[in-house]
């Protein structure tokens, strides 16, 4: 007796909550793209950031959905506003964020979102995991990580590494390529005309006077 395959049209409550949250990181990962502000733009990075936080928890991998939200809702998103405005970035609204390839990014961005859909539905069409909880400990995913995925473990670190050290350069002020410094503050520019102001005549001595006696 074969057991029955759970189908796609009566979703139970914890696949309705996971398209929920899906679609909820989707489209505020459209709107971090698309807006033409970068201080909304990292906010909506949290709002996305936080949906697959709430995607992992469904999944039953609570380990992975409180990394989510301490590193990158916690770390890399406080670090990103730290970067704007280390840089002294615009906080309005700008409207030289467009690069112009508006058009070959969306088409490339739907190519690319077809393909893995369609490789992902063909992979596992009738591919089901009961949902046990657990299975997302510390311990499961520690073993996983350190002995199968070690490899792009490390260099994911290293990428990281590597964002962290031009944060730090771009912040820089003394190199080449840095923030100007702000001469508003602080002593006043050379060719001010109060830096070198015309001697003053004192009032013990005067000029001789040319109107008088020849």
């Amino acid at each position: 007796m074969t057991e029955a395959v759970p189908s796609y049209l009566s979703p139970t409550g914890q696949e309705i909550v996971f398209l929920l949250l899906g679609a909820v990181a989707v489209g505020s990962a459209l709107l971090v793209v698309t807006t033409r502000q970068l201080v909304h733009a990292a906010l909506w990075l949290v709002v996305s950031f936080g949906a697959l936080a709430g995607c992992y928890l469904v999944l039953t991998a609570e380990f992975v959905a409180w990394v989510q939200v301490l590193i990158y809702v916690g770390a890399v998103v406080v670090l990103l506003l730290f970067g704007i405005m280390l840089t002294r970035a615009p906080i309005g609204r700008s409207a030289d964020l467009d690069s112009g390839n508006r058009i070959v990014s969306a088409v490339v961005a739907l190519a690319t979102a077809a393909l893995l859909v369609t490789v992902v539905i063909d992979g596992f069409r009738t591919a089901y995991t009961p949902l046990i909880p657990g299975r997302g400990a510390a311990k499961e995913l520690g073993a996983s990580v350190f002995a199968t995925w070690v490899l792009p473990f490390e260099a994911l670190s290293v990428l990281l590494l590597a964002a962290l050290i031009g944060a730090i350069v771009l912040s820089r002020t003394d190199i080449p390529g840095g923030s100007p410094p702000d001469q508003t503050r602080g002593s006043a520019p050379a060719d001010h005309p109060g830096d070198n102001p015309a001697p003053h005549r004192t009032s013990g001595t005067s000029a001789p006077d040319q109107t008088g006696s020849h």
